[in-house]
């Protein structure tokens, strides 16, 4: 495929025959995608993987597909990067991992399974510097630990502390709590099991990130209004989790330090919460870029999560697994968001190279109900009473509130409309990521309360 037709596979979202299908969140025109993948930025391009299944619009043979861009704007599709390889640690499977730079060599080390219901070990993968050609020779980094308690292992992470590289995975206990196990990795083709870091025996995790297992964990540090602070993030899964996610995904906010006896990293909690308030979103990924505040004020990380389809949830109407497969694709990745802790709570805002996605503007400061078209940025602000702004698509009995939350005075909410795919970031707060399927002639529209007013812009794709 040449480098042309990688952007030209993008570019045709805009004539996807499916009216549901996103135009500004770059996928591939047909298959399933999920959890975003080994998200990184090396030699000057950010590359975003994903889970993905080019064969059909259902979560089977999962493979590694790939974008890249110079901007977080303008995207290329590439070849698939990871694939299962029959006979070999990942033959059921290419599934959650990362990349990471190993002495200038891109790596990709992510969960193999070998058989389906088999469990998951760490296997390696490289890279060509342009990380659009890997090598997979079916080498495994760690295999399920030794430890009887230990009954589910997945979804490695691998994060920098003190000059020392380190790694984690989200794991399962024997007597039902959710559990993050820590490994040294010196070397990337050999890790080494430190044993259970962290569970759900925590009383702040214990609040906050309910699960039976921890999965996608993500430590990153961010700046804080006070000091840099260190999150955990995790996607919250229970047994009867069928790609609905009930318990969404959590974070935790705390320290790193050091153990004075073992030379170990030991993460407190201090508080936490919701990572995204909405029912249609799971198992982000989030990629470090620097530590802490940097000098040129650039984002120290990047989050991007997966909104998936699925029947409707919370009143608002949904899609069938015959209308999925019939429209061919499932799936959608949010935008990057930058990520802060704010009075000790995370605040969550998009990446402001979105900003180019804006087109001409067709409302200025609008009151009351405003009509708007399915690919729109709104910006509202000023609300001083008790009514809610609601987003609300169709009208009569079959019209559906999509989104309603208030707006205290000096807040200001940001909501991109992209289809079907809904994102509302609250100034100060995290975001709520939302689907919703338009049926032919259906307008969106929004609610201003009084005392607020929206702008509009159409979106399009920058030239």
């Amino acid at each position: 495929m040449t480098d042309l037709a990688l952007v030209d596979s993008l570019l045709s979202a805009s004539t996807h025959p499916d009216p549901a299908f996103p135009r500004f969140h770059p996928r591939p025109a047909q298959g399933w995608i999920n959890d975003p993948n080994g998200i990184s930025y090396i030699n000057g391009r950010y590359h975003v993987f994903f889970q993905y299944n080019p064969d059909s619009a259902r979560h089977s043979q999962i493979q590694w597909g790939h974008v890249s861009s110079p901007d977080l704007v303008r995207w290329e599709e590439h070849p698939v990067a990871l694939s299962p390889q029959p006979g070999g640690p990942d033959s059921a499977g290419c599934w959650t991992g990362v990349v990471t730079s190993d002495g200038g060599v891109p790596t990709a080390a992510y969960s193999g399974v070998r058989d389906h219901g088999g469990h998951s070990q760490v296997v390696i993968a490289r890279g060509s510097g342009d990380l659009v050609t890997w090598a997979q020779d079916g080498h495994v980094a760690a295999s399920m630990p030794d430890d009887p308690f230990v009954t589910a292992v997945r979804d490695p992470f691998i994060f920098r502390f003190n000059g020392a590289r380190y790694a984690m995975q989200g794991a399962g206990l024997a007597d039902g709590r959710a559990a993050l196990l820590l490994y040294t990795v010196e070397d990337m083709n050999d890790w080494k099991y430190q044993g259970i870091w962290l569970t759900t025996a925590d009383p702040v995790a214990a609040v906050h990130t309910p699960a039976e297992i921890w999965e996608c964990p993500q430590l990153v540090q961010v700046p804080s209004d006070s000091s840099d602070a260190w999150v955990m993030m995790f996607s919250l899964w229970l047994t009867e989790d069928q790609h609905e996610h009930i318990n969404g995904v959590g974070h935790l906010v705390g320290s790193l330090t050091e153990d004075p006896a073992t030379g170990l990293p030991v993460f407190t909690p201090q508080s936490g919460g919701k990572s995204d308030l909405g029912r249609d979103f799971y198992a982000p990924q989030i990629v470090q870029l620097s530590s802490g505040t940097s000098p040129d004020s650039s984002p120290a990380a990047l989050l991007w999560g997966w909104a998936n389809e699925g029947p409707g949830r919370d009143g608002r109407r949904g899609r069938t697994q015959a209308k999925i497969d019939d429209a061919g694709w499932a799936g959608v990745l949010t935008h990057p968001r930058v990520l802060s802790v704010v009075d000790g709570a995370l605040a969550v805002s998009p990446a402001p190279e979105v900003d180019a996605y804006r087109g001409p503007m067709i409302a200025a400061g609008a009151t009351g109900a405003v009509v708007l078209p399915g690919f729109a940025e709104v910006l509202v602000g000023g609300g001083v009473g008790s009514d809610p702004v609601e987003l609300v698509l169709g009208s009569g009995a079959e019209a559906q509130v999509v989104y309603s939350g208030p707006l205290a005075a000096g807040e200001e909410l940001r909501i991109f409309l992209d289809a079907s795919l809904v994102e509302v970031y609250r100034s100060g707060a995290v975001a709520t990521t939302l689907r919703a399927y338009p049926a032919p002639g259906e307008e969106w529209q929004l609610t201003v309360p009084a005392g607020a007013t929206a702008d509009v812009w159409e979106l399009t794709r920058p030239a």
